[in-house]
């Protein structure tokens, strides 16, 4: 029993991660209707400026994470800017060629400029008391992975219920064209989902390289389809839905790796891979999404 509790909290913070990372496809994808699949590089961007703050200029783990955050927010609203303002009205194909486009773009650059060789995260900067309840021993971090994604989650679903801005990004995203002639600002808005998901994977990637204190260009990639796998588990375009998405899809990895045979271990990530297909032949709009009826 011990075990299964230590792993259930070991599968809610990596969920927690999936669940920030999700987020930040859900926002994007109701408002425009673009699964951004460069979210992934927008990680692995800012896990490399938290790396250079800290061994470089000697911060601390904590600005570093505010200003890789903050930059990766111009990152995040450049590439909306640059590539996609323009294909707003093009096919879901262009924008989706394009979104893939630009995740291997920022693959290649940050391999030509750092070379694909893993850097080491600075482990003995971030060092988090240990926590005992009875036999239970887990890291303090755990905890504080959990409770920052529900945080960020409930203020960002107050945001977008009561504020201003917030509600406009609800009109935007049940009627674009309508919103022109409603007098909202529809590029502006775009811009601010863009910069929010942004901030969302700055801060996911802090967590991340706590949790796998290892940096490589391509780190990003496979976080960023399991996210992507948990947003339309629980229902793409829904922001309760992507945190149930992520702390479903983190408990299931994590409990297929502790209990499954040390020979099929490797299969684990099959795993996730075969919810996303049984997800997509039984429930396609997700746990928490509702069918919607498409006149032709």
């Amino acid at each position: 029993m011990t075990y299964f509790i230590m792993q259930f909290l070991n599968g809610l913070q990596i969920g927690s991660i999936y669940a920030l990372i999700a987020l930040g496809y859900t926002m994007v994808y109701g408002i425009i209707k673009l699964i951004n699949f460069a979210h992934g590089e927008i990680i692995m961007t800012a896990a490399y400026f938290i790396y250079f703050f800290m061994t470089k200029w000697q911060l601390s783990f904590l600005l570093s994470t505010v200003l890789a955050t903050l930059l990766s927010v111009v990152i995040g609203v450049l590439i909306e800017r640059i590539a996609y303002r323009r294909l707003r009205n093009a096919s879901r194909l262009s924008a989706l060629i394009t979104a893939i486009a630009i995740s291997l773009f920022l693959q290649t650059l940050y391999m030509i400029l750092f070379t694909p060789d893993p850097r080491a995260f600075p482990m003995t900067a971030t060092r988090f008391p240990v926590l005992k309840l009875g036999k239970i021993i887990f890291s303090s971090w755990t905890l504080i992975t959990i409770v920052t994604a529900v945080i960020v989650m409930i203020l960002l679903q107050l945001f977008v219920s009561r504020h201003k801005a917030g509600k406009a990004m609800l009109v935007v995203s049940e009627d674009l064209k309508g919103s022109y002639l409603m007098g909202i600002k529809v590029n502006r808005i775009v811009a601010m989902t863009f910069a929010i998901g942004s901030a969302l994977a700055g801060i996911a990637a802090a967590l991340y390289i706590v949790s796998y204190p290892q940096i490589t260009p391509y780190m990003g990639s496979l976080p960023g389809i399991k996210a992507f796998i948990a947003a339309v588990l629980g229902g793409i375009g829904l922001i309760p839905g992507a945190m149930l998405g992520g702390f479903l899809l983190g408990l299931v990895e994590t409990m297929t790796k502790a209990y499954m045979p040390s020979q099929l271990t490797q299969l684990s990530e099959g795993v996730v891979f075969i919810i996303l297909i049984l997800v997509l032949l039984l429930k396609p709009a997700g746990l928490l999404g509702k069918s919607e009826r498409e006149k032709v």
